[in-house]
């Protein structure tokens, strides 16, 4: 419902406000967003990412590498797997063959690990709509549980699953090319402990969701990384 999906933008404005690297840092009630100016129904001006200027950067090395580079081993942070997926010709009814969902159950493999051992996630919510779908793709919620979550606090911090803790696309900002990395910086700062207020208590495993393009009805390739400490 449109409800939900306000439910789901209000909470990551809310995370935001604790991000002084967001664009937006301004809260906004569910009434708030559902009042704002439309989109196009369902969809109103806060449910929408805007366009960002922003960077990010990463240094990804073996071990050996964080010797020669004199790093500190105790703030590295391990990729446990890394897939990229490609999108399908699929029926729009298909929802098992979804690139993210395809893609993520691969990561899941490699790293030997499910949804449930998620701490904490950042997708891609160019609308907050997109939060919805892909929290589901990403096994988190089964199909249809993702909106009525949202309205119980179940990827707010604190709650089940934190999803976007930085605040998203939505709020944080869509700098498109740095959009990646920077879901990666943000997941980085929660496993090490580092993101203040909006700080998830105890995460040890991080999952980040991206894609881009589009191949008939979905993303004509979809990211899935999964960090762990």
């Amino acid at each position: 419902t449109q409800r939900q999906i306000a439910a789901v933008s209000a909470k990551n404005h809310t995370h935001s406000v604790h991000n002084e690297k967001s664009q937006y840092r301004m809260a906004y009630s569910i009434d708030d967003i559902m009042t704002a100016p439309p989109i196009t129904y369902p969809l109103t001006l806060p449910m929408c990412a805007p366009i960002s200027d922003g960077g990010a950067a990463t240094v990804l090395c073996t071990e050996s590498g964080l010797k020669r580079l004199g790093l500190d081993r105790s703030r590295a942070i391990e990729v446990k797997a890394s897939v990229i997926q490609t999108g399908s010709n699929r029926s729009s009814d298909d929802l098992a063959q979804h690139t993210t969902t395809l893609a993520s159950k691969r990561a899941y493999e490699r790293a030997g690990l499910g949804p449930k051992d998620m701490d904490v996630a950042e997708v891609h919510d160019a609308t907050a709509m997109g939060e919805i779908i892909q929290s589901e793709n990403l096994g988190f919620f089964e199909f249809g549980d993702a909106g009525p979550a949202a309205e119980r606090g179940d990827t707010t911090i604190g709650g089940r699953i934190p999803i976007n803790p930085s605040g998203g696309l939505e709020s944080k900002g869509h700098p498109i090319g740095a959009t990646g990395l920077g879901q990666i910086y943000e997941l980085t700062a929660q496993l090490r402990g580092e993101s203040g207020a909006r700080q998830v208590d105890g995460a040890r495993h991080a999952i980040a969701e991206n894609g881009g393009g589009l191949y008939g009805i979905e993303e004509a390739v979809a990211s899935i990384i999964i960090l762990g400490k």
